[in-house]
């Protein structure tokens, strides 16, 4: 048990020291095939929503939405698709709420029925730090104290309450397609409940 908590310790010490990422990705398999597209917003929203927490916590805005899906390549037997599109905004943001527009307008161009799709991706990218970021006329209210104060308050109670007690709906509830959790390897390094222990 001490061997674990001093790796843990180390661990900490090192990540403190890196620079902010210069892209976030989220990207995930399904654990059941989807076919249609709310299924598939609810997966782009939820990922994004993730990216966009990530992205606040670093301090930094986005410059581009990047959306890619694809069924699985495993499987011969059914018709292959895959794509991708990137948004480049006009104004950098961290507001869940235009990522995720921006990301399900992304997610309209490619998206194509009658394909099981396997995974799904988003990515943010030209990141800038918070401070100091260029808003254009039109472009206010990506950076706006309101809109700040909304996300600080929206993190806050979602780290005190638990993840995703406050979402946005499009998020879904049932979400079949999620990634099945007991093939998940155990977070060593960053839950408590789940340390490695020797006897």
């Amino acid at each position: 048990m001490k061997l674990a908590i001093k790796s843990l310790k180390f661990y900490i010490g090192k990540r403190g020291n890196q620079p902010p990422k210069q892209q976030i990705l989220n990207s995930r398999s399904f654990g059941n095939p989807v076919s249609d597209y709310n299924s598939l917003a609810q997966s782009i929203t939820l990922y994004m929503s993730s990216a966009a927490v990530k992205l606040r916590n670093q301090q930094s805005f986005a410059g581009s939405v990047h959306v890619f899906i694809t069924t699985s390549p495993h499987k011969p037997k059914e018709p292959f698709y895959s794509n991708a599109t990137t948004i480049s905004l006009p104004s950098p943001t961290s507001d869940t709420r235009q990522l995720v527009n921006i990301a399900l307008w992304n997610l309209k161009q490619i998206y194509k029925p009658h394909y099981n799709y396997a995974k799904a991706d988003v990515m943010l990218s030209e990141l800038v730090p918070a401070q100091g970021v260029q808003t254009d006329l039109f472009s206010q209210a990506t950076a706006s104290p309101k809109s700040a104060a909304l996300m600080t308050a929206m993190d806050s109670i979602n780290k005190k309450m638990g993840k995703e007690s406050i979402k946005l709906a499009s998020e879904g509830f049932t979400r079949p397609w999620k990634m099945k959790q007991e093939n998940k390897s155990p977070s060593y390094i960053c839950k408590w409940d789940e340390i490695l222990r020797v006897n």
